[in-house]
């Protein structure tokens, strides 16, 4: 990938390995802050100047999923009235979804060599000090939910049973996704 103004262009796989800019896939569009520091999500990523001299830079995109199952148990649980049950298991398979997303955050921290300033996971819940954010599509910084369907494009989470429903939402709903952005000062801001 490559910064372009508040576009983050990603390449197509034959132009990533090749070093090759010309070759786009697609672009992601965010916007920039309305006031100071101004941040937009492509400034943590290296322009077309800097791609040209050092090559593009990385993008890691994850999407995770509790899978099917837990949907329907939560769903069977919710219609037989069993309100408890629902509650506690939907609030765990939830949570769940969200541990397995970490987990496979902390992956690409380790395979891009990027610092860890602990190996205890409880003392990194405690104190989230890592390099590194995961960023989704309907929050504060990227608010366009639209450009979910580009994830989904990219990843082909269908391999996996999760679809994207006509209002950009993930099916079933134990499932999340995220641009993964490396930058060492890449922090949450809203827009």
């Amino acid at each position: 990938v490559y910064s372009d103004g508040l576009d983050l262009v990603v390449l197509d796989s034959a132009a990533a390995t090749d070093g090759r800019l010309d070759r786009e896939r697609l672009r992601f569009n965010f916007p920039r802050q309305q006031r100071e520091p101004w941040l937009a999500l492509p400034d943590y990523f290296r322009d077309r100047r800097e791609a040209e001299a050092d090559g593009p830079d990385v993008l890691a995109l994850q999407l995770v999923t509790m899978g099917s199952a837990i949907a329907a148990e939560t769903n069977a649980l919710f219609h037989g009235d069993a309100y408890r049950d629902y509650l506690e298991l939907h609030g765990l398979s939830v949570q769940l979804t969200e541990a397995l997303a970490e987990y496979w955050h902390d992956r690409v921290r380790r395979e891009l060599n990027l610092p860890r300033p602990t190996e205890d996971i409880a003392d990194m819940i405690r104190h989230p000090t890592y390099t590194g954010e995961r960023f989704s599509f309907g929050y504060p910084a990227c608010p366009d939910l639209e450009q979910r369907a580009k994830i989904v494009d990219l990843l082909e989470p269908s391999r996996i049973d999760v679809i994207l429903s006509e209002e950009f939402q993930l099916i079933p709903e134990q499932s999340t996704d995220a641009l993964i952005v490396h930058h060492p000062e890449a922090h949450y801001f809203k827009v």
